[in-house]
């Protein structure tokens, strides 16, 4: 089998020929292509056919893979591989013309993550690491920030769209950051706010009702990057368990507890 180091370069490049396709699509999309699979849950011919060409080319990388996928174009499953994809993470940014969504490829071999690339699409930004390696943005090595609370920080997160039962907890937390941080800042897209607390644009990013795709690759990044990734309860169930928290390793500790606190 080729490298991690290769395997990420022909992911980078498929990544960059779907994004293309993506963004042609963007200037000719209409709203009445959208599709709703559940509350505010959207989907439409871009995602479903940009998938379709990513699984494609994966194929080829690495035949016996298998893939869990955001819109599901490929059931195979993996023995010791499988890809963990999502072609348009921030569709409904895509379909409103508003900048900031990504493709997201994640390999995991067996239950740990190896590879991750998530490539920003409005930017041309490539974010990628794989086992053992840096974390590099378009070639350039990346770290994490070195602030030492969460009072010099600024942070992302996303607002719950279909799980609305941890609401008066979020809105809590919410008001703490506003009163005790740099601010919060909601980007439309889990991918892209990982990416950018691997390359210290944010401090940290925190949010629940995620799934696997969007989450695998940019928190990879992240760990390659010098961060730390765990669920609010402060265990590491943040790839499958639907909630995340992901910062610098100086400021988990302070987050961690404070995630607790309103959790």
């Amino acid at each position: 089998m080729i490298s991690y180091k290769d395997i990420c370069e022909h992911v980078r490049e498929n990544c960059a020929k779907t994004g293309e396709f993506i963004l042609n699509e963007r200037k000719k999309f209409s709203q009445q292509a959208v599709e709703i699979k559940g509350n505010n849950d959207f989907v439409s011919y871009v995602d479903k056919t940009a998938e379709q060409q990513l699984v494609t080319a994966l194929e080829k990388i690495i035949p016996e893979a298998g893939f869990i996928a955001e819109e599901n174009t490929s059931n195979k499953k993996g023995q010791t591989y499988n890809w963990i994809i999502d072609p348009l993470d921030g569709t409904t940014n895509f379909i409103h013309g508003l900048p900031v969504f990504c493709i997201s490829i994640g390999l995991m071999k067996n239950d740990k993550m190896v590879l991750g690339v998530v490539h920003e699409l409005n930017f041309n930004e490539c974010f990628y690491a794989w086992n053992e390696s840096p974390a590099y943005l378009n070639g350039n090595e990346i770290r994490v920030t070195q602030s030492t609370n969460i009072k010099n920080s600024l942070f992302a997160t996303g607002f719950p769209y279909y799980d609305y039962s941890r609401m008066n907890e979020y809105i809590e937390l919410f008001k703490h950051f506003m009163q005790h941080s740099r601010g919060l800042r909601r980007l439309g897209s889990a991918a892209a706010d990982l990416a950018y607390v691997a390359c210290g644009r944010l401090d940290g990013f925190f949010e629940y009702g995620l799934r696997p795709w969007d989450v695998a690759a940019g928190s990879f990044i992240v760990q390659q990057a010098g961060g730390k990734n765990f669920d609010f309860k402060g265990k590491d169930d943040f790839l499958f368990g639907k909630e995340i928290v992901s910062c610098n390793s100086t400021i988990a500790a302070e987050m961690e507890e404070l995630i607790k606190k309103y959790f």
